[in-house]
């Protein structure tokens, strides 16, 4: 690992990056491709935080999810108190919020939104919503996209994020609608649902209504619309730093392309990446290109 100089801490940000790739293969390639090599320690330990503590809270039965999410949650408070800790993957993070200054407050946050979050109560409107986003889904991308240099102040970088994190979170709602139904999670606002004349149990039996297509179209325009006021995060990271962001926007402008040509069918199953429009997308950030283009609307 580029600019990791110990034995221990070069052993935990292997770790780190060796859990990802397993995990997130395609998260790992976008980092190892596009990042700086001194920034990929990093972005690697950042978001395997993240996706350790998901599986933390995704694997094993229902009734103990609190449980192991609530010893994991000591471990990693411990671990931010003290500044140091016994598990590779913390002891990466630790290093890297230490050395990149990001403030604690972000995994906090964090941590609260998460021991929410496993006892989902579903949307009533539109702020609970936002509730969600500010509690959980924007500190943490903070977690991992916070570490990034800027060329702002921290607050403008932040709340550039929180744009991100808003598209981000709508995408991965409609991208997954399929499987949370069928899980018995309902994870779009009900005001939206009763706007559009919509009921729960449409979108359960996954029929192909033209009102349950209207709640789709909606909610992706405003995935669309977070993600392209999120551009501007392009221009307040170094040149060095800018494939990857493209290439992360760029990711999911792609799903809701492909959220829009499912339409009313993304209640009845769920959206896939395209390996091949992905590694074109990978080659596109790299040179600089990756914007946005629409894609033509089936919904």
């Amino acid at each position: 690992m580029s600019g990791v100089r110990t034995p221990r801490l070069r052993a935990d940000y292997t770790a780190a990056a060796r859990y990802l790739r397993r995990r997130e293969l395609a998260m790992w390639g976008v980092v190892r491709l596009l990042a700086p090599p001194p920034f990929q320690p990093h972005a690697l330990a950042g978001a395997t935080l993240l996706a350790f503590t998901d599986d933390i809270c995704d694997r094993g039965a229902a009734s103990g999810r609190v449980k192991r999410f609530d010893a994991w949650a000591g471990r990693v408070e411990s671990a931010l108190d003290s500044g140091t800790s016994n598990h590779p993957l913390l002891r990466a993070y630790l290093h890297s919020a230490r050395v990149r200054g990001l403030p604690r407050g972000w995994a906090d946050t964090y941590l609260a939104g998460t021991r929410i979050d496993l006892e989902f109560p579903g949307f009533a409107d539109e702020d609970d919503y936002q509730r969600y986003v500010a509690t959980l889904t924007w500190p943490g991308l903070m977690l991992s996209t916070g570490l990034t240099p800027h060329l702002v102040p921290d607050q403008d970088f932040a709340s550039s994020c929180r744009l991100v994190a808003d598209g981000l979170q709508r995408v991965d709602f409609l991208t997954d609608l399929a499987e949370d139904l069928r899980g018995g999670r309902l994870t779009l606002p009900l005001a939206d649902l009763d706007r559009h004349g919509v009921s729960r149990a449409d979108l359960e039996a996954g029929r192909s209504t033209p009102a349950v297509g209207a709640l789709v179209s909606e909610t992706a325009g405003r995935a669309r619309a977070s993600l392209i006021a999120a551009q501007r995060t392009v221009g307040e990271v170094p040149d060095a730093y800018r494939p990857v962001v493209r290439s992360l926007l760029g990711l999911y402008h792609h799903r809701l392309d492909k959220v829009r040509a499912l339409g009313a069918a993304v209640t009845r199953r769920p959206v896939r990446d395209d390996p091949l429009a992905c590694l074109g997308l990978l080659a596109r950030s790299r040179h600089g290109g990756g914007a946005y283009e629409p894609a033509p609307a089936r919904v």
